[in-house]
């Protein structure tokens, strides 16, 4: 636990939802790992995932543990027959964060959100604190509230 902030905490702390900072004590490599030493099962990591559309264009995607996003479900909601994932220089360019970091917060300008609802499935969820290492740990209802307006669905590849 540590009691610094970061920018996603900044974020949460002046919308009023309440959160907690953890910080790994070394390199996190795996979903598992890092789920593991902040004492959460896998679904309960959240990942934000960035999809450019086209040049300048981009949406986030939320999707809990390891489960893959669905591009054809993806394509279609878009309305798009191609996109790719962001590349690490263009994930650092419009979220301002780094792989391993990236949060739907403190973004340096509006991007479309769009949550599978399978994030708001566990009671407690951590994701992206804006530095890498560092986790924001808060209920999932806490959440939902700190998202405001975005596009709850079904996103991801059936199990």
């Amino acid at each position: 636990m540590t009691t610094e902030t970061t920018p996603v905490s900044d974020v949460l702390t002046a919308l009023g939802i309440p959160h907690r900072l953890f910080r790994h004590a070394g390199p996190v490599t795996s979903l598992e790992q890092a789920a593991e030493e902040r004492g959460q099962r896998p679904e309960q990591v959240i990942r934000s995932i960035v999809f450019r559309l086209a040049e300048g264009d981009y949406v986030m995607v939320l999707a809990p543990g390891g489960r893959q996003v669905s591009w054809p479900t993806l394509r279609r909601t878009l309305g798009q027959s191609r996109l790719t994932m962001a590349s690490e220089d263009e994930l650092l360019r419009v979220t301002g964060y780094a792989v391993g970091a990236v949060a739907p917060f403190g973004l340096p300008g509006p991007m479309r959100i769009l949550v599978d609802e399978g994030v708001f499935a566990e009671e407690e969820v951590s994701l992206g604190s804006g530095v890498r290492g560092t986790t924001v740990i808060l209920r999932s209802d806490d959440l939902r509230r700190a998202l405001g307006e975005v596009e709850v669905g079904k996103f991801l590849n059936k199990d």
